[in-house]
């Protein structure tokens, strides 16, 4: 191939690039299989093959088109893992678009800022996600369409109100048009806007580029995959993890990946027995939730080789290691970027070292370095010198905090031994990271601000009673409404009605007033102190 053809070559960066690229050579590979558990136990799967993968993404693309969307604009996915999502992804490459991952269990003003803010002019959402979005469409006036994945649990279409309405497999069903050149040509481009978590105000929407997708994709072999591996995932496609690192591996090393439709940890290792998967990754507090499950027999009996995962609690990863007879690959990372590996024979608790690409430091508020064993702020540069790529959107001023000084800011807390083995601590600042989460206390606060029976609230975190490093409980401190009867069990209710799942409070500590200072900002120490889990005035949720 001369020089010229290589300049001209589609970037194998580009996701509809890379899946044009394997259909050529194996079009037929069930490359992505997606399993379900039935309400009788049963397996209910659906797979993709790279060249379905192809001729759905060139419909979605062309319905896209039709939708009226433009080169840049963006849209959101809110749904569960179907295939539909990845064929969502592929056409939006086609097709030029930037799509929005959102969970399905987001709802609320959360959902309606996060579909406003990245202006959203639609919307592929799983049918039990609906009613959701249409609570809040009147805040979303820039929303124009709903593209819906059906699971049984539909609405009829003028049930959507204004939105102009498709099912998703009326956008398979249309005939097959001639091919859509891929309008992405530089790998530069934001693919997606990844939202974070919000754990000091509103999630910031990162910018993210296909050349990350690219990048994590092509480190399969750096994570421990080999080529005869089959990974599986149960977390979130609209996750960085799942979506770069298990999707984005399979696709570029041409595995056969499966994705559980969501997770499940009482039924995970009968899916892995089913499918011969020998990987799978996870996150720490999912990671106590499958320790925790009852001894079994057969639990050393499955096809896993190896677990990668992001926060392995210390005082489970041996014991882990040996009941289910699986080796432990512990990474770090962030969906703006900077990674650590540590491959199974590792230091026990260590998040690992940073690959040859990168440069990592540990550096306190004056930006000295840490010395071993000193805590301080995880930072990253690439190894050739150039800054971190990272870009907010419509937020320049956070751009710039996390890339000060050309280095990419974690925000997390950790410190390295003396032989450079890198270890996390906490998250910096007042977020609460639970199950996997960084919890906003913002929103906690502001839905139980609205409850009748509370007159005054504090969101803060206590140590994890999973033990994962870095996890914390929620505790809501509530004043209670004086002359009204307070209903705990009505305000868990409450709760989980409005919030996510891992933003419910572990637990109500009721108090007759929140210790503040004279500017009314908040003791946490002082309710800490007073904190206890068999205290008389604290509940746990049941």
């Amino acid at each position: 191939m001369s020089g010229t053809d290589l300049m001209n070559a589609p970037d194998p960066l580009i996701i509809a690039n890379l899946v044009a690229a394997q259909r050529a050579v194996q079009p037929d590979l069930d490359v992505l299989t997606f399993v379900d558990i039935g309400p009788a136990g049963d397996y209910l799967e659906e797979t993709r093959t790279y060249d379905q993968l192809w001729r759905h993404g060139q419909k979605v693309a062309a319905t896209l088109d039709e939708e009226g969307m433009q080169l840049g604009q963006a849209f959101a996915i809110v749904a569960q893992n179907h295939p539909e999502f990845v064929d969502t992804m592929v056409g939006s490459s086609i097709a030029g678009t930037v799509f929005v991952p959102v969970d399905p269990r987001t709802k609320g003003k959360k959902l309606a800022y996060m579909l406003a803010f990245a202006e959203c002019r639609g919307v592929v959402i799983g049918d039990y996600a609906a009613a959701n979005l249409l609570e809040i469409l009147d805040d979303c006036p820039q929303l124009e369409w709903v593209w819906v994945i059906d699971s049984g649990k539909g609405l009829a279409p003028a049930d959507y109100g204004r939105l102009r309405v498709r099912r998703f497999n009326e956008v398979l069903g249309r005939p097959a048009g001639p091919d859509l050149a891929v309008r992405v040509t530089a790998a530069d481009k934001p693919m997606q806007m990844l939202y974070t978590s919000g754990t000091t105000g509103d999630p910031k929407a990162i910018l993210s580029p296909y050349a990350r997708f690219g990048y994590v994709a092509s480190l399969g072999p750096v994570m421990g995959m080999r080529p005869d591996d089959r990974p599986y995932t149960g977390l979130s496609l609209t996750h960085a993890n799942a979506q770069l690192i298990t999707l984005g591996a399979t696709l570029h090393m041409g595995l056969r990946g499966v994705f559980s439709r969501k997770f499940t940890k009482s039924r995970l290792w009968d899916i892995t027995r089913r499918y011969g998967c020998t990987m799978f990754n996870l996150l720490g507090g999912m990671t106590t939730a499958i320790y925790s499950e009852p001894l079994k027999p057969n639990d050393r009996d499955n096809p896993v080789r190896y677990v990668l995962s992001a926060g392995m609690p210390a005082n489970i990863w041996n014991e882990f290691k040996q009941r289910f007879d699986v080796e432990i690959f512990e990474f770090y990372g962030a969906a703006e970027g900077g990674i650590t590996l540590n491959p199974p024979g590792g230091p026990v608790g260590s998040i690992g070292k940073p690959p040859p690409a990168l440069v990592g430091r540990i550096v306190d508020e004056d930006e000295r370095e840490c010395a071993p064993g000193e805590p301080g702020e995880i930072i990253f540069k690439n190894a050739d010198g150039s800054p971190p790529a990272v870009a907010y959107f419509k937020n320049a001023d956070a751009t710039a905090k996390k890339t000060a000084g050309g280095w990419l800011r974690m925000g997390d807390i950790g410190y390295k031994d003396a032989d450079g083995w890198y270890y996390f601590l906490f998250r910096k600042g007042g977020g609460i990271r639970h199950n996997g989460d960084f919890v906003n206390p913002a929103f906690v606060e502001k839905e139980l601000a609205e409850h009748p029976q509370v007159d005054d609230v504090f969101v803060y975190g206590v140590p994890s009673s999973n033990g994962v490093p870095g996890e914390k409980d929620v505790v809501a401190a509530i004043v209670p409404v004086k002359g009204v009867a307070f209903d705990s069990a009505d305000v868990f209710r409450w709760c989980r009605q409005r919030l996510e799942s891992s933003f419910v409070p572990s637990y109500l500590q009721v108090v007759d007033e929140i210790p503040k200072t004279a500017s009314e900002k908040p003791q946490e120490r002082f309710l800490l102190e007073m904190f206890s889990e068999d205290a008389p005035n604290v509940v746990k949720a049941v």
